[in-house]
């Protein structure tokens, strides 16, 4: 699998059989391929602060990569107002890189604001509503909701309470 984690609020920490350690932030982009196998383990560091996140699991292009794991820090100010690359086949943008044919791309909008996304006929999309409330080209979505998109030429994405939001690109 590749697992994507991204903190919404909180911190993660991460420990694994490669060795590596580290806490994931929010606005972070992590990713770890278990590839062939690795053990691995996430908490949360602290006894008063709770943690926010999502988890996305992707199948791989094809078995038997390399484990490993790459963590990188997205600031704000790149995903305010525009749709920001975190993950992708290729590592573009400077994105953790993934073993699929997929991109993700995270935006925080204020209320009112909206970002447009071109789909390639041959692609789908899934958007994940991780904060606040949107309209997907004209359909409203709230915090926890998702959506499958295919088929379609153009998303816009307008908040209509302050948003963060997932959106990935997909074969």
């Amino acid at each position: 699998m590749e697992i994507i984690t991204y903190v919404l609020s909180g911190k993660l920490e991460h420990k694994d059989s490669l060795g590596t350690g580290s806490v994931i932030l929010p606005g972070d982009g992590q990713r770890m391929t278990a590839g062939r196998g690795i053990r691995h383990s996430e908490a949360n560091p602290s006894s008063t602060e709770s943690v926010h996140l999502l988890q996305i699991w992707i199948l791989p292009d094809k078995p038997g990569h390399d484990p490993g794991y790459e963590q990188k820090s997205f600031p704000e100010a790149e995903k305010r107002g525009m749709l920001r690359l975190i993950a992708s086949s290729d590592g573009a943008e400077g994105s953790v890189k993934i073993h699929q044919d997929a991109k993700l791309f995270v935006t925080l909008l204020a209320a009112g604001e909206e970002v447009k996304q071109p789909l390639d006929a041959k692609r789908h999309a899934w958007l994940q509503v991780a904060k606040g409330e949107v309209e997907l080209n004209g359909h409203k979505l709230r915090q926890g909701d998702g959506a499958a998109i295919s088929e379609e030429k153009e998303l816009t994405i307008k908040a209509t309470a302050e948003a963060e939001v997932l959106l990935f690109d997909m074969a």
